[in-house]
């Protein structure tokens, strides 16, 4: 699955810079130099990274063969993607949005909860939506203290929420 790491979002300077639209919690990974990306449209990348730096709270990049602001300009709106199967989700405990929907969810005891439709973003730790079927939907914050297991090999997820919380909103 082609996940979207950023955006290009306009050229910056004279000299072959654009200006990138971050879409990844890693940046110093993601845009380090030499790292080769991924496009869409496909045919404007692959795309690797010459020079980097941040300015005025922006990253700036210049691309190998991207010698002048006219190249740069071409690529203005251009996708930058990575393939999530060589990708790094991050550290032993993330997990792409991806590959939690589908997870059935269980409680501690190994009952059956439902099924995650969904993983929400707002500020503070992901949110999954666990599909409860006609019980309706809960929503249980991704951490540790309420999901102590993820098995993707085995395609199940526990859960060990306080009394009350898949209740909530519920009449």
């Amino acid at each position: 699955m082609q996940l979207v790491v950023g955006r290009i979002a306009k050229a910056h300077g004279i000299a072959g810079e654009v200006a990138v639209d971050v879409r990844t919690d890693d940046p110093d990974h993601r845009y380090a130099h030499g790292a080769s990306l991924d496009t869409d449209p496909p045919e404007k990348g692959p795309l690797t990274i010459a020079a980097v730096r941040w300015h005025s709270g922006r990253l700036l990049i210049r691309f190998e063969g991207v010698a002048d602001r006219n190249a740069a300009e071409a690529l203005q709106g251009t996708l930058l993607v990575a393939d999530s199967q060589t990708s790094r989700a991050g550290g032993e405990d993330d997990y792409w949005d991806h590959d939690l929907v589908g997870l059935s969810v269980v409680d501690a005891t190994g009952a059956d909860i439902g099924t995650i439709s969904d993983v929400l973003h707002p500020p503070g730790p992901a949110v999954l939506v666990i599909d409860r079927g006609d019980a309706g939907e809960a929503l249980v914050p991704f951490v540790t203290e309420l999901v102590p297991a993820v098995d993707l090999a085995a395609g199940r997820l526990t859960i060990d929420p306080p009394d009350g919380l898949l209740d909530l909103g519920r009449a």
